[in-house]
């Protein structure tokens, strides 16, 4: 599909984007490209081919799921304004 001059003044003009003469011609042309790209890759045959998640094959390493710092939760709702039960209170909102 190769798009000319003046279709392309006309997207740009619904999206509201200044395109001098000139640069209507290369932008043309960068699209044009850009879909001959485009029918390139949905003319190969997929059928045979599992989705993949990442374009490589490699494992990510975890570390160890350990605690790394103490509970501070008691000290610090000690010295807070308002708090019940393990919870921290704070003002209603939304009412």
């Amino acid at each position: 599909m190769a798009l000319d001059k003046s279709e392309v003044e006309k997207i740009a003009h619904l999206a509201r984007l200044h395109i001098d003469t000139e640069e209507a011609e290369e932008v043309a042309g960068r699209i044009t490209d850009i879909l001959a790209l485009i029918d390139q890759m949905q003319s190969i045959d997929t059928a045979t081919t599992e989705p993949l998640a990442h374009p490589l094959d490699v494992v990510q390493r975890l570390r160890a799921d350990e605690v790394t710092e103490a509970n501070h939760r008691d000290e610090l709702q000690e010295i807070a304004p308002s708090a019940q039960e393990g919870l921290y209170l704070v003002p209603r909102v939304i009412e």
